[in-house]
């Protein structure tokens, strides 16, 4: 069984830095891409960040230059940081496995996590 579990988010003031990390097991995670979703109360969810397997990574305009994601194969664990955080920012982010390249359309994702708060106040 496939397990996905988001750690690392909470209060930040504009401006500042968070560091979300999520640790699979279940799966052999170094063949696989993994992504970042977020989604906001009233609002669809949103691509943020996605890395293959060998560690190409690709983001959309509203978070490039700001997150960074990454992998740690040997430990199972994918990383977003985020810095220069904005209001705009606050949602619950989620990540996710995706058996085919790392794609940013949720739907070729097939395990999610339970999804971690972050709160950007202005």
């Amino acid at each position: 069984q496939v397990q996905l579990v988001e750690s690392g988010g909470g209060l930040v003031q504009a401006g500042g830095s968070l560091r979300l990390s999520c640790a699979a097991s279940g799966r052999r995670f170094s063949r696989y891409g993994m992504g970042w979703f977020r989604q906001a109360p009233g609002k669809e969810r949103e691509f943020v960040a996605a890395i293959t397997w060998s560690g190409g990574a690709y983001y959309p305009d509203s978070v490039k230059g700001r997150f960074t994601i990454s992998r740690d194969n040997g430990k199972n664990t994918v990383y977003l940081q985020m810095n220069s955080l904005k209001p705009e920012d606050t949602a619950v982010y989620y990540c996710a496995s995706d058996p085919g390249y790392a794609s940013s359309s949720w739907v070729r994702y097939d395990y999610w996590g339970q999804g971690t708060q972050v709160t950007v106040s202005s």
